[in-house]
């Protein structure tokens, strides 16, 4: 089945839990954004674990560099999903997986910026990674003729566990179901509705 993430991109530690608040009865995985958190530091991982401790608590760290040591500082303030970026070198990977088997937790990569999104996707699951973020960010859906249907297309073709991100609302979430992806993230179509509530059980609803 796949589960539902909702992508906080609020700045504020009080705004985030308010909007986990509403939202957590419908979603199975809480995303700290990567604004979030650098806004915030780590005490907002640790404020959503606390707050929702029977949810999955993702942070978008988007790392780079320095693998295993950002992992262990995410996992350590109560995440259970940190992200290192797919397009970094294999031994960053490697070293966030290493500090995820080291704290029962698991690393995901994100494909942001990746060229071969699919290619790359199978090739951090033999790295360890516990699924892909097939990922088109804010800036990508933003330019001209960008469609989700490109993300929904390579989780079909991955044969590898992914997560589609991009543009997830009530129009695509059966598309993305279809496609085998084990998480759908959604952002904008939570946080920008008029009730957060009613969006992500609309969604969760889809799903199931």
């Amino acid at each position: 089945m796949t589960q539902l993430q909702v992508a906080i991109d609020l700045l504020t530690t009080e705004d985030a839990i308010a909007l986990a608040t509403k939202v957590a009865p419908y979603v199975d995985i809480i995303e700290l954004g990567t604004p979030l958190i650098k806004s915030e530091g780590l005490s907002v991982i640790t404020a959503m674990k606390d707050a929702f401790p029977d949810k999955l608590v993702f942070a978008d760290f988007k790392t780079a560099d320095a693998g295993e040591l950002e992992a262990d500082m995410a996992f350590k303030a109560g995440a259970d999903y940190v992200t290192i970026l797919g397009s970094t070198g294999d031994s960053t990977i490697a070293g966030a997986v290493k500090a995820a088997k080291a704290h029962g937790k698991a690393v995901v990569v994100d494909t942001i910026g990746v060229q071969d999104r699919v290619k790359r996707a199978q090739e951090v699951i033999k790295l360890g990674a516990a699924f892909v973020e097939l990922h088109a960010g804010l800036d990508e859906q933003a330019e001209a003729g960008y469609s989700i249907q490109v993300l929904i297309d390579e989780a079909t073709r991955a044969g590898v566990p992914v997560s589609i991100a991009g543009g997830v609302n009530l129009d695509s979430i059966q598309a993305v179901k279809e496609s085998g992806a084990v998480v759908a993230v959604a952002g904008g179509a939570i946080y920008g509705a008029k009730d957060p509530a009613a969006a992500a059980k609309a969604l969760k609803e889809a799903l199931n």
